[in-house]
């Protein structure tokens, strides 16, 4: 029997799966980590507890499963974007990891858009220079911490510290470094000319692969701590979006999904290069070899409602404990009490600022239309409407770039939830479905090593095969004609209340 492995290195925990050549699931593991938020719009993480994370899992899972090492064919690697981790020349990390909701190098991003020119950077690197990107993160380092920029050798992505430690390969693939703002996205490298001006030496950043390429192979050390055998395959693998891509078969034109993790991305795959000059969707190289996707990114999805069940649902985490089941199963059952609209209350989901469409670091969370008749449920209900429809937002801006999808797949933990997959078929009137797999970008970096072993012709042929869906969840008209109302009023809160956001971010107290 053959297998492979996905490792998924997500912002909560990173989560190990062992598939067999279908791609059934032998055997997961999660290990779950802190995020450290020193300052407020501050986010980050150690890249220590990261590897530490993998390595448990992926032991957990060959010795849970029982396979035999020698079995494993290859190891694909998932994760968050857009996080900086700065190694001196030992390989050591010199300093937690600033993470992708990281918000506080708006200065730079300034810096970075002169230096280049905001229509050249988006012809370059497809898209304007934002806070959550790594190439802001480098910048505000050097300024702000000169001892620490000095001695750095190495710059790598999250999961692609992971790699090192697997492989001692200082190496990335296309689709997270496009997040770096480094790369050349339309011809899939480094851009000298983004160096050169930001004076980056390129001699920090490792080498690129196309996602379904071997970049390394276990080391002994690595081998001992995670029970892999020495030599195995290592692939590229993907960013989270573009892994989860894979994972839901979303690999060819006319295809696109939502994930609502901590982030909610609403994704389009496309074959023909596709960026949006005003910058309000990210344009990237996807897991596919030679082809792109479009994606939109609301910062803070389920985020929005792991902060309300942490602040305001005691009772409902006690309960699920006590049931053994899953809290969000009774905040669904909770939300399900208010209507639609939750009685003309909205929540705008800018725990973290926002990206798409609004590309404001400064913005900020909002319960809209509060009253004495409203009660926990509405306001529940309301976390969840408001993400539906920054999710929407997104979606109509791939509509004006002429990215349509006759196919919609929902994913993440959020898209678990029967009731939160409702309100988007009934915010976006279109159906909505699952794949019959949950293991999402796991699964996908798992297909990835699955293409870069052999064991698969091509990524579109492997999902093809492999990837299975449910039947869809189609809009229900009555609710889907109430959103519509909605929708129009959520889309002038932002505006309403563009210049208070600023004002409160330049407030000294």
């Amino acid at each position: 029997m053959e297998y492979i492995i996905g490792v998924d290195l997500g912002t909560s925990g990173t989560k190990t799966v062992l598939f067999d050549r279908e791609c059934n699931v032998i055997a997961s593991a999660t290990v779950e980590y802190p995020l450290y938020q020193p300052e407020n719009g501050w986010a980050e993480q150690e890249p220590g507890d990261w590897w530490r994370a993998a390595a448990a899992t992926i032991e957990q899972v060959i010795r849970k499963s029982r396979v035999d090492p020698a079995d494993i064919k290859g190891v694909g690697l998932s994760g968050q974007m857009h996080g900086l981790v700065m190694l001196d020349k030992e390989g050591n990390v010199l300093r937690r990891s600033i993470i992708w909701c990281d918000q506080r190098s708006g200065r730079q991003c300034g810096e970075i858009t002169e230096k280049v020119g905001r229509e050249r950077l988006i012809e370059i690197t497809a898209n304007p220079a934002l806070t959550g990107f790594t190439a802001a993160k480098l910048l505000w380092v050097r300024e702000n911490e000169p001892d620490i920029y000095k001695k750095c050798a190495h710059i790598l992505l999250p999961k692609d510290y992971v790699r090192y430690m697997l492989t001692g390969e200082f190496a990335t693939e296309v689709s997270d470094a496009s997040g770096m703002q480094l790369l050349d996205v339309p011809n899939r490298r480094w851009s000298d000319e983004v160096l050169t001006k930001l004076d980056i030496d390129p001699k920090l950043l490792g080498k690129v692969y196309e996602s379904p390429e071997v970049t390394g192979t276990v080391t002994q050390g690595a081998a001992q701590m995670t029970g892999l055998r020495p030599g195995t395959p290592v692939v590229g693998g993907a960013g989270d979006n573009a892994a989860a891509a894979v994972g839901t078969g979303v690999v060819t034109d006319g295809m696109a999904f939502t994930t609502l993790g901590t982030s909610g991305v609403v994704f389009a795959h496309t074959d023909k290069l596709s960026i949006d000059p005003r910058g309000r969707v990210h344009t990237f190289c996807c897991a596919v070899p030679g082809a792109w996707h479009v994606m939109g990114v609301t910062q803070g999805a389920g985020l929005s409602l792991k902060w309300f069940r942490d602040n305001f649902c005691y009772s409902e985490i006690v309960s699920a404990q006590g049931l053994s089941i899953d809290p969000y199963v009774l905040l669904d059952h909770q939300a399900e009490l208010s209507p639609v609209g939750c009685n003309k209350l909205f929540y705008l989901p800018y725990l973290m600022g926002e990206r798409t469409p609004h590309l404001d670091p400064d913005c900020r969370g909002v319960f809209f239309g509060l009253s004495a008749m409203h009660v926990r449920s509405d306001l529940l209900r309301a976390v969840m409407e408001g993400v539906a429809y920054s999710q929407r937002d997104s979606l109509e801006v791939l509509r004006e770039m002429g990215i349509t999808a006759s196919q919609m797949l929902a994913c993440g933990g959020g898209g678990t939830s029967p009731l939160w997959r409702q309100m988007l078929a009934d915010v976006y009137d279109c159906p909505v479905q699952t794949v019959k797999s949950k293991e999402g970008p796991a699964l996908g970096a798992a297909v990835l090593a699955g293409v870069g072993a052999g064991l698969y012709p091509s990524v579109q042929e492997a999902c093809a095969r492999l990837i299975k869906v449910n039947p869809p969840q189609e809009p229900i008209k009555e609710n889907a004609e109430k959103y519509e109302k909605l929708y129009k009023v959520y889309t002038g809160l932002y505006p309403a209340l563009r210049d208070n956001f600023k004002q409160l971010a330049e407030l000294e107290l």
